[in-house]
């Protein structure tokens, strides 16, 4: 017998043990196995097994298995490769990443192995970290040309690879909004071969963002003509639906082929649910949405009460007296304009309107407040501060406020260095308008309204991308009617913090009468009228979010009311809306002046030995586990003489933050003040180990800390690069 056909027998055993409920059988089975095989066999045989968990729901068991052999066998890549897809297809796609990195340290003397490995992880990051998405096409490019070079590649072999790497740049151009340079390369690969399945996707995509609804429609053609379940999914993403019943039975069963994601395709499954809603079949239509959110909640860790907690806390860091003492702070500017709302509620089309306007310019979803966001995070981590945002916003003083606001503004001009107003039309955006008010003052800020019920309906058939992250709530109409209310709360208190600064637009209203709708939004941006306004569904930009084909039409009512099509099925968003809010009670330190680090650093620095004391001692008072403070106050102590209180605090801030080479150095040199070289040299020796990961690479954070600038007693680790005196946390890399 062959030792394909022993794999094949055995493959086909662990697929009969599992359809049978007989898991301790198999697992039985595989460690004796496991001792008999050779180790790349039984490797093949563990992947396998994880591929038939996966297919059956399992996937927690899958990654169980697969990480046990991860740490028994780590430079095996193919249990590497089929964990990362594991986790990526859970939502954890920087830990996918992370895989594979350690894989391509695994092949890294194997060029044909490694130039594979390269291309995985750019597709894998491009939805995440861009660039890295690009420099691990470009290093695939010189693998390739090595490869060609030196291994006797034929030309039939080179091609295929050749093709492979010129969809992932493509896809990278693509994501850039190169849009020219993406389309000539995607062409290439088609004129090479025409049904090459992600050349065809990633074209037709391309070109519905830009508005070239028909030459998107005929790509999906091609595409549907290649694999039909592809195809049929993106011409229904387009409403092109299949005009016959037979074919919408033939994708629900092509839905129900068990795959890695598991038993159900859920993507096609809410595509069919539009299609049969398209027909009229209300509850064929909601019955297969159930179905896709049913199976998608499996791999979901939203969590509604962590959510409601934490809008309780934004209301709680943001009172209306916190910018009464803060009357200065960001800057005056006018050119951003944030329209906000739950998801579904009309974003796009209150941006695609705005965008028509000659002074306007929309740039999506750009993030860029969850960036600001992320930065205070990171830089609290670095200070070992303790506080996590919304509670340090408090700490958030003049200087640092401009600063963030100017390197903002850069962001946001370089969409359109000509425009005098640039739209971030994040819907979840609503949840910070109390950040926006003290970076942006005057900054323009359009809240969309909608019916609840057809916010939730729209939601609910709907697949997002961002499921893993902030779309969770999305898979079920309990979640979104918790949503919903915790989004009313926050409006409510926006509204009184800051009232008659934020308009409210109501779609219903907007779609009844668009023209006084945009006028009333103009006026209050403060633009003159221009008649191509509504003329919007033309108008020639980019267009990534859940509406990309709506905006593309002209205006239409039917999206009104549909809440109605599924009345009978509310009740579970009726009950989540209905429900008392509660959330635990709020404790939240409060500091009597914002920048009390700052201050300090800077008195620090000037000799004024005394004031920096005094800073630092208020600051622990109020927040006696501040790593940085206890830090500076222990170099303070160092520097009038006090070595052993000194050292003291140099210890106990080294352990809140191990990680901080510098602070060590410190340590290691007041050590050596006070005679403790032993204790100094032991110090310096481990300071020369830190700072390294997985595969020999430094992690972000130690990547951040190495390039800090001098280190000594008279030098703060974050104080030359990150000008902790001067602006903090002022950028979003923190």
């Amino acid at each position: 017998m062959t030792d394909a056909t022993k794999c094949q027998l055995h493959d086909t055993q662990l697929e009969k043990w599992l359809k049978n409920d007989e898991i301790a059988t198999a697992e039985a089975w595989l460690e004796e196995k496991r001792r008999e095989l050779d180790p790349e066999r039984w490797c093949v045989l563990l992947s396998n097994w994880a591929r038939h968990l996966a297919f059956a729901d399992r996937h927690a068991q899958a990654e169980e298995w697969l990480r046990s052999g991860v740490r028994q066998y780590p430079g095996n890549l193919e249990l590497l490769g089929r964990l990362a897809e594991l986790v990526k297809i859970q939502g954890r796609t920087r830990e996918a990443m992370a895989l594979l990195r350690r894989a391509i340290a695994v092949a890294s003397d194997d060029d044909e192995q490694c130039f594979t490995q390269w291309l995985r992880l750019s597709a894998l990051a491009l939805s995440v970290n861009p660039p890295l998405a690009k420099i691990a096409a470009e290093q695939a490019n010189e693998l390739l040309t090595r490869l060609k070079q030196t291994s006797g590649m034929s030309e039939d072999d080179g091609s295929e690879r050749a093709l492979q790497l010129e969809l992932a740049l493509a896809n990278c151009e693509a994501h850039s909004e190169k849009v020219s340079v993406a389309e000539a390369r995607y062409q290439h690969i088609l004129e090479q071969q025409p049904q090459q399945l992600g050349a065809l996707q990633g074209l037709g995509q391309l070109m519905l963002q830009h508005g070239r609804i028909d030459e998107a429609i005929a790509l999906f053609e091609r595409l549907k003509a290649a694999d039909a379940g592809q195809g049929y999914g993106a011409l229904m993403r387009v409403r092109r639906f299949p005009g016959d019943v037979e074919t919408l039975n033939r994708l629900e069963n092509l839905a129900r082929t068990p795959g890695f994601e598991g038993s159900v395709r859920t993507g096609l499954l809410f595509q069919l649910a539009a299609a049969w809603e398209n027909r009229g079949c209300y509850e064929k239509a909601f019955a297969l949405a159930d179905e896709a959110n049913d199976a998608a909640r499996r791999m979901l860790n939203y969590n509604a009460d962590q959510h409601r907690q934490r809008c309780a806390r934004i209301r709680h860091a943001y009172p209306k007296t916190l910018y009464q003492h803060r009357n200065h702070s960001g800057v005056s500017s006018e050119l951003p304009v944030f329209v906000v709302g739950m998801p579904r509620s009309g974003t796009t089309l209150v941006e695609q309107i705005l965008a028509s306007h000659s002074a306007i310019h929309g740039a999506g979803e750009l993030g860029t407040i969850p960036q600001l966001i992320a930065g205070f995070e990171r830089w609290e981590r670095r200070t070992g501060s303790g506080r996590h945002y919304p509670d340090c916003v408090d700490d958030l003083d003049p200087t640092v406020l401009r600063g963030i606001a100017e390197r903002t503004l850069q962001d946001l001009r370089a969409h359109d260095p000509d425009a005098a107003y640039v739209v971030d039309k994040l819907p979840h955006n609503f949840e910070h308008i109390g950040l926006i008010r003290l970076v942006f003052p005057n900054a323009k800020i359009i809240s969309v309204r909608r019916d609840p019920r057809d916010i939730a309906i729209s939601n609910f058939l709907m697949d997002y991308a961002a499921k893993h992250s902030g779309m969770g709530f999305a898979y079920d109409l309990d979640w979104i009617g918790q949503q919903l209310t915790d989004h009313n709360a926050l409006m409510q208190h926006w509204h009184a913090v800051c009232p008659g600064e934020i308009l409210e637009i109501n779609y219903e209203d907007l779609v009844d009468n668009p023209e006084a709708g945009a006028r009333k939004m103009l006026a209050y941006i403060g633009v003159d009228w221009e008649p191509q306004i509504l003329d919007f569904h033309t108008l020639d930009r980019s267009v990534k979010t859940a509406s990309v084909w709506q905006v593309r039409q002209p205006l239409y009512t039917s999206s009104k009311n549909r809440w109605q099509l599924y009345s009978s099925h509310l009740q579970p968003l009726i009950a989540a809306t209905n429900r008392p809010m509660r959330s635990e009670p709020i404790e939240m330190i409060t500091l009597p002046v914002p920048g009390l680090l700052n201050t300090g650093v800077d008195l620090f620095r000037r000799g004024d030995l005394d004031g920096a004391e005094y800073r630092f001692k208020q600051l622990l008072q109020h927040a006696p586990d501040h790593a940085a403070a206890g830090y500076m106050l222990g170099v303070v102590y160092v520097q009038k003489g006090s070595l052993v209180a000194g050292v003291k605090l140099l210890e106990d801030a080294l352990q809140r933050c191990p990680w901080n080479r510098h602070w060590q150095a410190d340590l290691a040199k007041a050590y050596r003040l006070t005679g403790r070289s032993r204790d100094a040299d032991a110090l310096t020796v481990s300071t020369a180990t830190v700072g390294t990961a997985v595969a020999g690479r430094p992690t972000d954070d130690m990547r951040q800390q190495s390039n800090s600038g001098p280190v000594g007693l008279d030098y703060l680790y974050f104080s030359e690069e990150s000008a902790c005196a001067n602006s903090g946390p002022s950028s979003p890399t923190g």
